[in-house]
């Protein structure tokens, strides 16, 4: 092979060759069939179906047993759209959601800065605060159920301390519900962020931190510059789980206030009143338009939040692109 000499007399590396794209010959296409088609099925199936289902129930009046036969169109969503419990159930999630990224978000990297540390007794702390979440929400709402009722054990303490005067109807008292649920709610979660904020921290090489200590940086100002920064894609992947679970919490309101109490105490959510209003009031046709609307608002900000915050990451993680 000759070498391209260049006007000036230097040698000029010949052109690349273009490369020959090889098509998928049909014995690899069966076994990319193979493969994803169960997981393709299980998802139309346990996915796509019932929100189909759930779109086309939404349109009748419909008891929950026998055919629909009694076709209303959009009158249910219209009515949901109108009734002011539904907005009430929304504006409770949308607390929810604000106050668990605002409050379990700094506590739980608080924590797991303190816990990435080389302290006595780390193994055991970090197993007692992975522990609640870990038990069942039926054992957790039946529990501080009791302990926070009028004469429970929290008001019981109280008043044998000397401070009966904070003593407080805790779960029926509107403008102490929706703070008494996040303190429940953060203290039954908040330990699956620290376990996910140290297993991204453990990603982190330790040459950077030995780097600024040798610069002069203190301990927080090594967190605050290196650590955090480098932990933003662990902080979003946590903050779009908390949205989602915000969004469709139902199990500990459920279990904790019932199906009348969470209304009245403002601690109902979008779930509850789903199930208040399409189960419980025999109207299931109702009960899967408010499915249909849940769906939607948390398909909504799922892509949203997608779209501009997790953008960057997934990009990221791409392969074979320019």
């Amino acid at each position: 092979m000759t070498d391209h000499v260049r006007d000036g007399g230097g040698v000029e590396p010949p052109p690349p060759a273009r490369s020959r794209r090889r098509g998928i010959g049909w014995a690899q296409r069966l076994e990319i069939l193979l493969l994803s088609g169960p997981a393709v099925l299980i998802f139309l199936g346990f996915v796509v179906a019932p929100v189909l289902v759930a779109v086309y129930l939404g349109l009748y009046r419909w008891k929950g047993f026998g055919s629909p036969t009694n076709f209303v169109g959009l009158d249910n969503y219209v009515t949901i759209l109108q009734d002011r419990a539904f907005w009430d159930a929304l504006q409770h999630n949308g607390m929810i959601l604000v106050l668990s990224l605002v409050f379990q978000g700094p506590i739980a990297v608080v924590l797991a800065l303190l816990l990435n540390r080389k302290i006595r007794g780390r193994s055991v702390i970090r197993v007692l605060i992975f522990v609640p979440y870990v038990i069942s929400e039926v054992i957790v709402g039946t529990a501080w159920a009791l302990l926070l009722q009028t004469n429970g054990a929290v008001n019981d303490v109280l008043r044998s301390i000397g401070l009966g005067g904070l003593a407080q109807d805790w779960l029926a008292n509107p403008k102490l519900a929706i703070w008494t649920l996040m303190l429940i709610l953060t203290w039954k979660y908040i330990g699956f962020a620290v376990i996910l904020f140290l297993a991204g921290m453990q990603n982190i090489p330790e040459e950077l931190a030995e780097a600024a200590a040798v610069d002069g940086a203190s301990y927080w100002q090594t967190q605050w510059r290196i650590t955090l920064p480098l932990l933003g894609p662990t902080i979003r992947i946590w903050a779009f789980l908390s949205i989602i679970g915000s969004l469709q919490l139902f199990d500990l309101v459920y279990i904790i206030w019932g199906q009348y109490v969470s209304s009245t105490a403002g601690t109902s959510t979008m779930v509850t009143y789903m199930v208040n209003e399409g189960r419980n009031a025999g109207n299931y046709g109702y009960g899967n338009a408010v499915a249909v609307v849940l769906f939607v608002v948390s398909m909504t900000i799922a892509l949203l939040y997608q779209r501009f915050v997790l953008r960057r990451d997934t990009e990221g993680a791409l392969t074979g692109g320019r």
